[in-house]
């Protein structure tokens, strides 16, 4: 039998539920036409069996979503239960929860101060807002980026860039960190999911891309804060690396490396963005197609227009799991930043 191990850190993705309609949504069972199979949520019980079996297997950082997590009924006994056993193992990392806010109170910003929560909401642009999520609530996510900060609970602004957002993008990221964000996830627009629908609507030209990093440097800069880029975008696209001292590029892909996600009802894939499935927590072995899981795992994916590029050691080419989804192979280019 192959062994197959798993990295560090895991997405746990709680419930298919979401309050928002989220235009750039990559989550892949609401792709349009989606033939994804999105089987029965996992029970509160199995939730604490996958994460008895997580930390069995090594697994040390837990990041929860959905969907909307805070949709999950019964989703405060998760991460309680995700703390209890990550303290009886000496495990004090953060939990990152990651939440549009639309269902936010004060008493659940207490439990994650109480449970070492690190809280990142979205605020795809504030102008642009409603356009975006199909819901206007920028406002009300302000107002619990300044709450959590009155009580000292640590919070990340999570900013997806499209085409309508980027010319506020210095607004948008100016407005998170005077309302208390402590730092900047960043992430260009990647077609997938509902966010198929959307791709001329909402993708950034390789200009566009660029002018996104130069504007978040600068308002970072301004603000003494770090941020960093979640999407992978290829080294040969930005114009001078060196000039960013503030915003944290991510060139290679983390996907079966650096983390993996489950599904709301336990299928595995290798990260949130990919609509392949390639094993289930409760199964054994976990992981069944061996084969895509380490094309990803051992960076096995580089497209042919890249090869002996000097930085290929550095570099993935972009987002493998949208080359995937737009031409079916993750070896293939991703057209969505790379003419």
């Amino acid at each position: 039998m192959r062994t197959v191990r798993l990295p560090q850190s895991v997405a746990l993705e709680l419930t298919y539920k979401c309050n928002h309609q989220c235009k750039f949504c990559s989550c892949p069972w609401d792709a349009p036409d989606s033939t994804y199979p999105k089987g029965e949520e996992l029970s509160v019980h199995d939730w604490k069996k996958v994460v008895d079996i997580l930390y069995s297997k090594g697994v040390e950082l837990f990041s929860v979503s959905g969907g909307e997590a805070l949709l999950k009924d019964g989703f405060e006994e998760i991460l309680r239960h995700i703390r209890h056993e990550g303290d009886r193992r000496g495990l004090d990392s953060p939990i990152v929860l990651i939440s549009n806010a639309r269902k936010m109170t004060d008493d659940y910003l207490r439990l994650f101060k109480e449970l070492n929560i690190h809280l990142s909401m979205s605020l795809p642009g504030y102008e642009t807002f409603q356009e975006h999520t199909g819901v206007d609530n920028a406002d009300g996510v302000l107002h619990w980026f300044q709450v959590a900060k009155i009580i000292g609970l640590k919070t990340t602004l999570n900013v997806t860039v499209t085409k309508k957002s980027y010319e506020e993008l210095f607004q948008t990221i100016s407005l998170g960190l005077i309302n208390g964000a402590e730092d900047v996830l960043l992430n260009r627009f990647l077609p997938g999911g509902r966010g198929l629908s959307y791709m001329n609507e909402l993708s950034l030209s390789p200009e566009q891309v660029n002018g996104m990093l130069d504007t978040a440097e600068e308002v970072l800069a301004y603000a003494n804060k770090q941020g960093h880029v979640g999407t992978e975008i290829p080294v040969c696209s930005i114009k001078d690396i060196s000039k960013y001292k503030h915003i944290h590029i991510g060139y290679q892909c983390a996907a079966a490396k650096g983390f993996f996600v489950i599904d709301p009802s336990g299928s595995i894939r290798t990260c949130n963005h990919s609509p392949r499935i390639v094993g289930h927590i409760f199964r054994e072995p976990m992981i069944e197609d061996v084969a895509y899981w380490n094309m990803f795992a051992k960076s096995e994916y580089t497209p042919a227009i890249c090869l002996g590029c000097k930085n290929g050691n550095m570099c993935d080419c972009g987002c493998r799991e949208v080359a995937n989804i737009l031409h079916g192979n993750p070896k293939e280019k991703d057209s969505s930043i790379i003419e």
